[in-house]
């Protein structure tokens, strides 16, 4: 091995955990907060051009998780491949996994985007638009479909660079696509006069630039894994094992899509300001959750590393001290917002009905993600380690098996009540089945831990 990958291997195997998962969570946390802000800021300026603009936003939400899902797909399983492989110390089939995820990556969202400018205005209807937000949906995801391949490839490219270990690069990339998105923002729409395709052309150009900082992260040798078209896997064992690992990735990142989908032909029914009020909570609340995600994605890479590297103990800490770090600051943040849930809302649009459905579910969303936590660090715990069919079975949970029968239930039952109270509810039932989880996995592995741990104490 190099001085670089023995350097990496000794950081991810002997630094203290609770130092390594706040070292690798700082980029990751800044680069989610600012990726946030830019959402929250996207959603204040278009809600300057109406109602019906402020709920394109969400209709685009909708499309946005479709081509994150892609890039989670093969980010999320590439990298934990590549990861355990770094961890057995095997750079060479780390770099042909990492490879091989970030061009499938890149393909297949191309394929989306084609096929997207074809069904367009059906498109639109799918995703829960009503005919007075579908002009200015229509106008907004024609710049987010041009963009496709590289929205989908710079969330390959940054789970990729969080499974090294380089977060700090995936977190330039990120920080400066939202930065130039929200300066492009300002520009296009209102000094350019452009409105809502002014936001649209902003968010494609900066995800371009993203990207290309991203990709040249690996051009320039700052990794451990190169990229490159000679190393990518074409037989059907290594792609169908990394869309397996991934596929948990895939299917939280489709069921936000679909769900947000139901979410907003659920609203639309009660008119723009409810489709417009949910919108805002489902960013708001994102925002909430970032820096416990940021967290998590911290963990991630120390949790498949070890895990490679056969230190079972590091990866039952680190699990621990994920939840903990997770949970005290998703409280603080909670409980910041339920008290200023109101002003919150009345900031991104000055409308007293959508204030009026956004503050209630506001409030509800935010209490019910402290129960988020634990949920959050057990399924990332089961993609990270390998543990495909259980990180599915969670991946579903939360937007799937609990939210959508509860919000199309709730909906008929209680009405515009009902959505309000849809989401929260699916997050508090997920909590037991996560925590069962967790017990489970801790009792398979807790042998090896033990047999770790009499190993170390005999040298």
């Amino acid at each position: 091995m190099s001085k670089q990958q023995i350097s990496q291997f000794d950081k991810m195997t002997k630094t203290p955990i609770p130092k390594l998962i706040i070292m690798l969570s700082i980029p990751t946390i800044i680069s989610m907060l600012v990726s946030n802000i830019y959402n929250l800021v996207d959603t204040k300026f278009v809600g300057k051009l109406g109602t019906s603009a402020s709920g394109a936003v969400g209709i685009v939400f909708g499309y946005m998780a479709i081509l994150q899902a892609i890039g989670f797909l093969f980010g999320q399983g590439s990298g934990s491949i590549m990861s355990r492989q770094l961890g057995k110390q095997d750079t060479e089939r780390a770099s042909r996994t990492a490879s091989t995820g970030f061009f499938y990556s890149f393909i297949c969202s191309l394929i989306i985007g084609i096929i997207s400018i074809f069904i367009l205005d059906d498109l639109i209807m799918f995703l829960g638009s009503t005919k007075t937000i579908a002009p200015y949906a229509k106008t907004y995801i024609t710049f987010i479909i041009a963009a496709a391949p590289f929205v989908s490839s710079s969330f390959t490219l940054n789970n990729l660079l969080r499974y090294e270990g380089k977060a700090v690069f995936g977190m330039a990339g990120m920080m400066t696509g939202a930065i130039l998105n929200i300066g492009g923002d300002y520009l296009f729409m209102f000094k350019l006069n452009m409105g809502i395709a002014g936001a649209g052309l902003s968010t494609a150009i900066s995800q371009v630039i993203g990207f290309i900082i991203l990709l040249t992260a690996f051009l320039r040798h700052k990794t451990q894994c190169t990229l490159s078209l000679r190393y990518v896997y074409f037989d059907i064992k290594p792609i169908a094992n990394i869309m397996a690992t991934g596929f948990p990735s895939l299917l939280r990142q489709a069921l936000n899509s679909i769900s947000t989908i139901i979410l907003n032909t659920e609203a639309r029914v009660y008119g723009d300001s409810a489709v417009a009020a949910m919108s805002i909570v489902s960013r708001v609340g994102f925002f909430v959750f970032a820096v416990a995600i940021g967290i998590g994605q911290g963990f991630q890479p120390v949790s498949a590393f070890n895990y490679g590297a056969g230190k079972y103990d590091r990866v039952r800490k680190a699990f621990f001290t994920t939840m903990a770090l997770a949970e005290a600051t998703i409280i603080a943040f909670s409980l910041a917002v339920f008290f200023n849930a109101s002003n919150i809302v009345w900031r991104f649009r000055e409308d007293m009905d959508v204030v009026r459905v956004g503050t209630r579910a506001l409030k509800l969303y935010v209490l019910a993600q402290l129960t988020l936590p634990p949920s959050m660090s057990c399924e990332m715990l089961y993609q990270s380690t390998g543990r495909k069919l259980g990180a599915s079975l969670m991946s579903a949970m939360r937007n799937g098996i609990f939210f959508i029968p509860a919000l199309l239930i709730l909906s008929h039952v209680r009405g515009l009540a009902g959505i309000q109270e849809a989401q929260p509810l699916a997050f508090v039932i997920a909590l037991p089945f996560s925590i069962m989880f967790a017990i489970i996995y801790f009792k398979k592995y807790g042998e090896k831990a033990q047999a770790e741990r009499a190993e170390r104490a005999l040298r």
